[in-house]
């Protein structure tokens, strides 16, 4: 029996957080079609516009350009498909540019689909990362033109937790007359996000990164930016999403927001504090570990080690018999066995890649959770290296 349970993996998903929880049962009742004249809609349409402000309100952005949508995948998709849709000229007097520039340590849901779109004309270029996953500014100048019609880049990593200078990189995109788009999903909720100030054109959100239900997103569209239904067949959100809306999901992203709002910065604060003690932590009891990601610009609750001798699915199986919850990387990709792209990217070889464990710590996270990893982990990574006869003292495989 495990003697405390911890869950280090927030970057997954996140709990309900209670006044989330306590408003969406408060409203089960709630079942109109927002789309409905009658009463029950428009109490239904109330709630959805009343959370559509916070979201907006939350980022700097207008009510009108936000839409809900059912995830940040979705969301996602949705921008990097207007290079479909401007094939047949759905986007009335304008047609997208045929190139677009991403960086090879996106999430998978904007890989796969540039992969896709690429097998069907379109031009995608990859820039690299450093050691630590950040872009090069020089490089994106030097691939930018006439023909990019389109820059995605996240702007903190779901693995290594890197923070991108998007403010730096939209001024750069922007003067070469591309749009610029940044998966905001580990960020929005953790950092101050300001649509302004970043200066994008498309900014995606998801609600159960922020201890908000599954199944909600939205997506911030600058007003004026060319853009084109990705799901069709009906009027919702403006013709901008087709399909009933999520209410209660809705409402639960609007209370998510309005919550985070009142807690995110004493809580960047906090989690710095359980960061730095857990690191400092496995560095001082744990030998052959490296850290990834980059050591400042980097997301306050997120810590990725490698651990060498050891495979992290391995570290996985045996913290959660312990009770602790932890990822060997994207909750999207794990069920492949492959080494983590986003290490790889980075440089880490698929040796230490492999044995990756992604610490992601949440409002519910303590100092008590943190001391109690730090006591089962080292003996974890002892026993898992001792099994191993691959394992040589000094990190030198047989």
């Amino acid at each position: 029996m495990a003697e405390m349970k911890v869950y280090f993996d927030n970057n997954a998903t996140t709990p309900l957080h209670p006044e989330v929880k306590t408003e969406m049962i408060a409203a089960m009742e709630m079942f109109g079609n927002p789309s409905s004249m009658h009463a029950y809609g428009r109490e239904a349409r109330a709630n959805v516009e009343d959370s559509r402000r916070k979201v907006a309100e939350f980022i700097g952005a207008n009510e009108q350009e936000i839409v809900f949508v059912g995830s940040g995948s979705e969301a996602n998709n949705t921008v990097l498909s207007l290079f479909i849709c401007s094939t047949s000229q759905c986007i009335p007097g304008t047609r997208m540019r045929g190139t677009i520039i991403t960086t090879k340590i996106e999430h998978p849901c904007v890989l796969e689909t540039s992969e896709c779109l690429a097998h069907r004309g379109v031009r995608v270029k990859y820039l690299d990362v450093d050691r630590y996953g950040k872009i090069d500014l020089d490089q994106l100048a030097g691939m930018l033109g006439d023909d990019v019609g389109l820059v995605s880049i996240m702007m903190a990593n779901n693995e290594i937790g890197t923070i991108q200078d998007i403010e730096a990189i939209s001024a750069l995109v922007h003067q070469s007359g591309a749009l610029m788009h940044t998966d905001a999903v580990q960020a929005v909720g953790k950092l101050p996000v300001d649509v302004r100030k970043l200066g994008v054109d498309f900014l995606t959100i998801s609600g159960h990164k922020i201890y908000g239900p599954k199944g909600v997103g939205a997506l911030f569209i600058r007003q004026g930016t060319p853009y084109c239904p990705f799901i069709r067949g009906g009027h919702q959100e403006k013709g901008r999403r087709a399909g009933t809306e999520n209410t209660l999901g809705i409402l639960g992203l609007g209370k998510a927001v309005e919550m985070r709002a009142q807690e995110m910065q004493g809580e960047h604060a906090r989690l710095l504090d359980l960061k730095r003690a857990l690191s400092r932590g496995i560095e001082e009891r744990i030998d052959d570990i490296s850290f990834n990601g980059h050591p400042t610009d980097s997301l306050a609750g997120t810590l990725n080690v490698s651990f060498a001798g050891v495979e992290g699915e391995a570290v996985l199986l045996y913290l959660d018999l312990e009770g602790i919850a932890v990822s060997t990387g994207s909750a999207c990709a794990s069920g492949s066995l492959d080494p983590s792209h986003v290490l790889l990217a980075t440089g880490v070889n698929a040796e230490h890649a492999h044995g990756s464990i992604r610490f992601s710590l949440g409002r519910e996270s303590t100092m008590e959770q943190v001391e109690y990893v730090l006591d089962v982990l080292p003996r974890t990574i002892q026993r898992i290296r001792n099994m191993s006869t691959a394992y040589i003292k000094g990190g030198v495989h047989a």
